[in-house]
């Protein structure tokens, strides 16, 4: 399986189009499609963060990227834990309404 195909897979299951995630993360249309075998780093990671799961899930042969998802919580404590949490979840709400807005603005 391609990059591209774990991307792609990974958006169905959010219910996007690659279209949308590129514009979302400002991409040019057609970028992620041309990731086959490798892609440029920097916005692999865009895209690893956007879908919340480790750069290698985008990199490694899997049928389920989501599965590879884990937070390395060692030496933190329970408060610092809760304040991660809080900004991946902000972080994911902003994603969320970003999505939203390209969706009515391509309606």
């Amino acid at each position: 399986m391609t990059i591209y195909q774990r991307i792609k897979d990974l958006a169905n299951q959010k219910n996007i189009s690659i279209r949308e995630l590129e514009s979302t993360l400002g991409f040019a249309n057609g970028t992620v499609s041309k990731w086959q075998d490798r892609a440029n780093t920097e916005k692999l990671q865009k895209v690893a963060i956007f879908f919340g799961v480790p750069i290698d899930s985008l990199l490694k042969e899997s049928d389920d990227p989501i599965s590879y998802y884990r937070i390395d919580t060692n030496g933190l404590n329970k408060e610092e834990i809760g304040d991660m949490k809080k900004q991946l979840d902000t972080y994911t709400e902003f994603l969320k309404s970003q999505i939203q807005k390209n969706r009515n603005n391509n309606s």
